[in-house]
């Protein structure tokens, strides 16, 4: 069956403009850090990413290494878009990613302009694609050099294989430097993806300030904590679950314990009063500050894309909330 975006997928959603660029991203966008990896159900991941677009979701995340197995995230989303949205291509912001290891040897990782290349002419072909809208260098690589990072990321734009570069993980210096080599290059930086939601709040010592000094966008990933800032473990942790699987140890440090999940409950009677769930709380509260762009989610359901979605209708937070929100978390 031939799909069919919605006629009214634009009408709802917020865009954001991002940074001092022409470009604007969605509130909520979609990542395919999980869920759309060559062990997945590929009907589940497209009728995730259709209900997305249907919704105003226009930007979606890849990496070369989602998956499992790396590269299979990529796979996954450039049969969809040959399938169902090359028609809509040019409404669609497609990024991906290259740092983390993806091949064997000392070239399949980090930074350097041998890796970065060649890493984003591999992604492009396994989604079927002339260029990405964005193309970020994944984390800092501490035996490179900063000018040849940077210079990989304007050789990919200058050559066409990106419209726009970006940087993930960043510090604050770290990012300042990448931004005034960019700016001499006469490619400027996009947008910043670091990790930012309640329990993660690192961006907030420092780098929103570069950002808006610099101009750059930011957009958080992992708003949800990976699913703690949620009801999903609002009365215990589920057989089957993320955290039952990993006991309780998730990536990036984050662990389900008695003292977040008793703040977790304490935060769901907020959000009630809101009227919104605890997720919705979540991604409303990282957009609640005027740098950031967007919220990246993950999604292993339609519904749960629904439930990101419909947080955009109440942003906004009175001084009271947020002063017991911070009296919760400083707990």
């Amino acid at each position: 069956m031939t799909y069919l975006p919605a006629a009214t997928r634009y009408d709802t959603m917020t865009y954001r403009r991002t940074g001092r660029s022409g470009l604007k991203l969605p509130a909520v966008s979609l990542g395919l850090w999980y869920n759309f990896g060559g062990v997945d159900v590929f009907e589940n991941g497209r009728a995730t990413i259709h209900r997305a677009f249907d919704l105003g979701i226009t930007h979606f995340d890849l990496a070369n290494n989602y998956g499992p197995p790396y590269g299979s995230a990529e796979e996954t989303f450039g049969r969809i878009l040959a399938k169902d949205l090359k028609p809509y291509r040019d409404e669609l912001i497609i990024s991906s990613k290259a740092g983390y290891d993806m091949w064997p040897g000392p070239y399949g990782e980090w930074g350097s302009r041998k890796y970065l290349v060649a890493s984003c002419d591999q992604s492009l072909k396994r989604m079927g694609l002339d260029y990405v809208d964005i193309f970020y260098h994944h984390r800092p690589d501490p035996d490179t050099p900063l000018e040849e990072t940077m210079g990989a990321l304007d050789f990919i734009v200058r050559s066409g294989r990106a419209l726009y570069v970006g940087i993930s993980t960043y510090s604050p210096a770290q990012t300042r430097q990448a931004a005034q080599i960019l700016r001499e290059l006469g490619t400027p930086c996009l947008i910043h993806q670091p990790r930012y939601n309640m329990f993660d709040r690192w961006i907030e010592d420092g780098l929103l300030d570069v950002l808006a000094e610099e101009g750059i966008g930011c957009i958080g990933f992992s708003p949800l904590a990976q699913g703690i800032l949620t009801d999903k473990y609002l009365q215990d942790v589920p057989e089957g679950s993320r955290a039952a699987k990993y006991e309780n140890q998730l990536h990036w440090g984050d662990k389900v314990t008695q003292n977040r999940l008793a703040k977790v409950r304490r935060l769901n009677e907020i959000a009630q009063a809101r009227g919104q769930s605890m997720a919705q709380m979540a991604i409303a509260w990282t957009l609640r500050l005027p740098t950031v762009t967007s919220a990246l989610i993950g999604a292993s359901k339609v519904r749960h894309v629904e439930e990101a979605v419909a947080a955009t209708s109440n942003l906004v937070f009175s001084e009271e909330e947020l002063a017991q929100i911070e009296a919760i978390l400083a707990d």
